[in-house]
């Protein structure tokens, strides 16, 4: 009798248990759906970049990626499986693929209705011209860590090829100036090659042209030779000053200011003779650690020469009282607008041609939505605009016109790959729509 009342408690007791945890889960998969058709519902199901491919079929529902997802609430259990259900907001960390207990996800570039371009790399980030590598932003990498860690990896392949370490010239001539190049620099002093750094612009790549004092979220990483970088979320300035401090104390051999204009092979080394405006450098081998924006992309609308037309915004101050029109719909078109429309007096619209910004962080769209609720600034959805007057803009939404009043236009539409570059060194370039 007393083990009959005593499995019948136990198994009360457990069913008790069972029905709590499987109400909770009930709630959190509905509220996980909800957040995923409200993504859908406001065009925000679109990933930026690099982002996971979950095989629904070998998912255990485990929540291992849900939980090791630093941004949170990208991921989700629906129905014991993990979906993606903030799209937009996820910016590549990768950590759910490791975090994966079955392998059930993969890491992709680009989606059906959106395709991304990236260059054809190996593993080792060696193009399909040997002796030519790429890291970081130009292979679809953004975040810092990853493309610190590409630098880092690209160089040590390098430092393993043939004819490293003879004859005259460089072992390896690095271009680009960002953490992927200041990586790789460090990479190759610490196995002793000899190399040199060519940057176009100045110290910091795409961080350089970051606004004043905007926040940028990284990773903890480690470097050659100086050690691990312990920022998580950091301003550009104290980013850059640790950049500075980088290559000051290591004495790296950085040229500014020397755009490459072509790479050519050489058949007499086996390697490459890169030309800038300024000189040439024979090498054995290149790594191109430039950025995805290249060129700046246009509107290609009359008007747009003028002076108060620029490409990227570096401090909002100095649009006080001014009539602004920042356009473009990404993280950078998000916080420009929300960091001028702060400013005392300006008068801030963002045009967008999409209905949504379905390419900015979920944070900077909260931010929008509050500085509009205030009355800061207004927001223009499937907008365009048409023409740029010295005192005015005209844009077309819907079928109808309008002109607003303007002073300054700021375009943040991103940059064009340099495709043309890349295809004169010789080197692939493909269309990602959600592969690997």
């Amino acid at each position: 009798m007393n083990n009959t009342v005593a499995i019948i408690l136990y198994g009360s007791l457990m069913l008790v248990i069972w029905g709590v945890y499987a109400t909770l889960r009930t709630r959190r998969s509905r509220r996980n759906m909800a957040t995923l058709e409200e993504a859908k519902a406001t065009g925000l199901s679109e990933p930026a970049s690099l982002h996971p491919l979950i095989n629904l079929a070998d998912c255990i529902g485990c929540g291992s990626c849900v939980d090791a997802c630093p941004e949170k609430k990208v991921l989700g259990l629906i129905h014991g499986k993990a979906h993606l259900i903030n799209p937009a907001s996820c910016i590549g960390h990768g950590a759910c693929r490791v975090a994966c207990p079955t392998n059930s996800i993969q890491l992709v570039f680009g989606t059906e209705k959106r395709g991304v371009d990236i260059p054809l790399v190996s593993p080792d980030f060696e193009t399909n011209v040997p002796g030519i590598y790429i890291a970081g932003e130009l292979g679809g990498m953004g975040l810092i860590r990853n493309a610190v860690s590409q630098g880092v990896q690209a160089t040590e392949a390098i430092g393993k090829l043939d004819g490293i370490g003879k004859g005259d010239g460089y072992d390896l001539v690095i271009v680009g100036a960002g953490p992927a190049g200041i990586a790789a620099a460090l990479s190759a002093k610490q196995q002793g090659l000899r190399y040199a750094v060519l940057e176009q612009d100045s110290l910091g790549g795409t961080i350089a042209h970051y606004p004043r004092g905007k926040l940028v979220m990284t990773a903890p990483a480690m470097l050659p030779i100086v050690g691990k970088m312990q920022f998580t979320e950091t301003t550009k300035e104290q980013l850059m000053e640790f950049w500075q401090g980088v290559t000051d104390e290591q004495q790296l051999p950085i040229h500014f200011q020397e755009r490459v204009e072509a790479i050519n092979p050489d058949a007499s080394t086996n390697g490459f003779v890169v030309k800038t405006a300024q000189q040439e450098y024979k090498a054995r081998a290149v790594l191109l650690a430039i950025g995805r924006r290249g060129t700046p992309r246009k509107l290609g609308v009359p008007g747009e020469e003028q002076t108060k037309v620029v490409y990227r915004l570096i401090d909002p101050e100095q649009y006080r009282g001014q009539h602004v029109l920042v356009v473009g719909g990404g993280d950078s078109a998000l916080e420009a607008a929300c960091s001028i429309a702060e400013e005392p007096g300006t008068t801030v619209t963002i045009s967008y041609r999409s209905d949504g910004f379905s390419r900015s962080k979920q944070k900077n769209r909260e931010r929008v939505q509050q500085n509009e609720a205030e009355g800061r600034l207004k927001v223009m959805l499937s907008s365009n605009v048409i023409k740029v007057e010295s005192d005015s803009v005209e844009l077309e939404q819907g079928g109808e016109h309008s002109t607003i009043a303007n002073d300054a236009v700021i375009v943040c539409a991103g940059g064009i790959l340099p495709t043309p570059f890349l295809k004169a060194v010789g080197i692939t370039v493909e269309t990602k729509f959600g592969t690997a």
